[in-house]
């Protein structure tokens, strides 16, 4: 009787260890230890957002969403890490 292997690439989403702004800029440290960044014009409410509002950025489901609990704001992990953005 032959065996056969059958390989599976296992893909896991990035997810957010930690976030921060500094300026008008937002930084993701992610889980396989890359830092990532993006202007916060990308985004309509962060657009409008001031720079003290930008900066309460929190980490929410286990590292898949950002939240900006003053502005009522989420952003998906995996959509910033694929481009998704609402502004170009």
């Amino acid at each position: 009787m032959n065996a056969t292997i059958i390989e599976k690439e296992i893909s896991v989403e990035p997810a957010a260890i930690r976030a921060w702004a500094e300026g008008r800029r937002i930084f993701i440290e992610l889980t396989d230890s890359r830092i990532i960044s993006f202007p916060a014009d990308r985004f309509k409410r962060l657009k409008s957002a001031s720079d003290e509002q930008l900066k309460q950025v929190t980490v929410r489901l286990n590292g898949y969403a950002l939240r900006w609990e003053d502005i009522d704001e989420d952003i998906t992990v995996p959509g910033i890490v694929a481009g998704n953005f609402e502004l170009s």
